[in-house]
């Protein structure tokens, strides 16, 4: 893949493009706001390491800048903030996933891999089809979502989340699954992103599309349906 690491540490950022050219990525590295916009600017950036706080403003601010641009390219905040309301305020600006500092160089290459491999084995396999339930249309192949008639921006890692549910609609997906495909381990972090962003996409699209069984998983409680055949109905 290709990566943008965005951190204004030198030491730390020269030792993450180290560690992840090791892995076989191509990657940029830059310490400031204006110039990682510059470089995203220029495409073809696949994922952005993103460090919270930048000597020209915040990661905050520059993910929800890709957001608002429709850029669904995933995030990997990092931050030396570990509380609770600093994962929320990232994963709420749109970041895909979160790691506090101090970090286990191991553990960011395994998430920038769980990141990098869901889209892979998405793209492997044919994408759900479209689903309706009550107001929310998911399009799963065009990834574009619709809830009361408007178009609803979702991260990266929502529509990951929305797909695996989506392969088994109205059946039960563990917890367990959910954190293996999407984070590719099932740690106390990851599974309190998950209930972040499945919080996150109920505000979006619903309170009532996916629904939790305490203690197993959840259920994605949608319908098939042909994206035509829902967009005429929309239109009436």
């Amino acid at each position: 893949m290709r990566l943008l690491v965005v951190d204004d540490d030198v030491e730390l950022r020269d030792l993450l493009v180290r560690a992840l050219e090791r892995d076989g990525h191509v990657v940029s590295a830059v310490a400031t706001v204006a110039l990682a916009r510059a470089a995203l600017s220029a495409g073809g950036v696949e994922l952005v390491v993103l460090d919270l706080a930048l000597p020209d403003g915040t990661g905050v601010d520059l993910c929800i800048e890709l957001r608002n641009a429709r850029s669904a390219v995933p995030v990997l905040m990092l931050t030396a903030h570990s509380e609770i309301a600093e994962r929320v305020r990232a994963l709420d600006a749109g970041a895909d996933d979160f790691l506090g500092k101090p970090f286990a160089v191991a553990e960011l290459r395994a998430r920038v891999r769980a990141l990098g491999r869901r889209a892979v084995r998405l793209e492997a396999h044919e994408r759900p089809p479209a689903l309706v339930h009550a107001s929310t249309l998911l399009d799963c192949t065009e990834r574009r979502a619709r809830h009361a008639g408007k178009p609803v921006k979702l991260t990266a890692r929502e529509w990951t989340i929305l797909e695996i549910l989506a392969l088994h609609p109205r059946r039960l997906v563990t917890r367990g699954t959910l954190l293996s495909e999407v984070w590719g381990e099932t740690s106390a972090a990851s599974a309190a992103s998950l209930e972040v962003l499945i919080g996150r996409i109920r505000r979006k699209l619903g309170d009532t599309l996916i629904q939790t069984v305490r203690g197993e998983g959840y259920v994605l409680e949608a319908k098939s349906q042909r994206v035509g055949a829902t967009r005429r109905g929309q239109e009436k």
